[in-house]
Formats: C-alpha cells, structure tokens, sequence
C-alpha cells in the first residue's frame, strides 16, 4: 500500500518524463553549449585510455553523441530542457543531463572540453545521420585507428 501512494505522489508531484523521442521538444542550444565537446585525457566512463568520447550540440539542437575506439557507435539526439536541466535526448530514448561548469562540460559520466572541430569520424557520421535521418545509430565508420598503414617497399 506504502508503495503505491507514494509512486502516486511521485507521478502528481509534477515530474516530467521523456518518454518518447518525438514527444521531446528540440530546443535551440545556448551560446555556452553549442559547439563541439570532446573528452581530455583516459576516462573511467570510456572503454580504453585510447578512446575518445564527442558530443556535438547544434544551434538548433541537434546533437550527436560520437564514441570511438576499435569503431564508431553515433548516436544522434536533440537537445531539450526537463525541468531546469539540459539534458541530450538521443533517438533511442536515452536522456543524460548536460552540465557545464567552467569551461568542462559534464555529461554521460565523461569531462568534456570544447574543441574547434569534431574528430573526422564524427564529421562522418554526421554526413551519415543527414543520409538516414531516422536511425538510431550510425556505426558504418571505420575509425582512423583501424585503418591499415602501408609501409612503402624498400628497394
């Protein structure tokens, strides 16, 4: 009985949830956000001390969420406010609070800090998002990591 008054409470206590990927609301990023977002150094959060996480925010709110490694797993979203949080919405319905506090970007468990330019694998994939605007994940690119080296012949 205690437990359903009180998910009763929870649910009128005005709560919003995302439950749908249509159902959020894309939301123009502030100046602060926009940009692109990549992790400094190995983190706990990433598989390997080589692999590097990205998240690009569009002026419009378009985001991309870009791990890469041994391969590329992309995964697009849109930027919205829930409550008086950012927070990314990826397509498959994944939320995770975005939270900037001087310069670093919080997000997903990783630091992140603003770069020029996204990785060229992330520019790749987001030619590929633009191709097929309605995948939830693009993981078709070859990460530069895995590409083999010729080594010219010796004569």
């Amino acid at each position: 009985m205690k437990k359903w008054m009180l998910l009763a409470a929870i649910g009128l206590s005005g709560c919003a949830q995302i439950t749908s990927y249509d159902g959020a609301v894309k939301t123009p990023a502030p100046q602060e956000l926009k940009g692109n977002w990549q992790t400094v150094g190995p983190q706990s959060k990433l598989i390997s001390s080589q692999a590097i996480g990205s998240l690009i925010i569009g002026a419009e709110g378009d985001t991309l969420d870009c791990r890469q490694w041994q391969r590329v797993i992309a995964k697009p979203g849109k930027l919205t406010r829930l409550g008086d949080q950012w927070v990314n919405v990826t397509r498959q319905v994944r939320v995770m609070p975005i939270v900037l506090n001087n310069g670093e970007l919080r997000y997903d468990g990783l630091r992140m800090r603003k770069i020029d330019r996204p990785t060229l694998e992330c520019q790749q994939a987001l030619e590929e998002v633009a191709k097929r605007p309605n995948e939830a994940v693009i993981q078709n690119i070859e990460p530069e990591i895995m590409r083999p080296v010729s080594v010219p012949s010796q004569k």
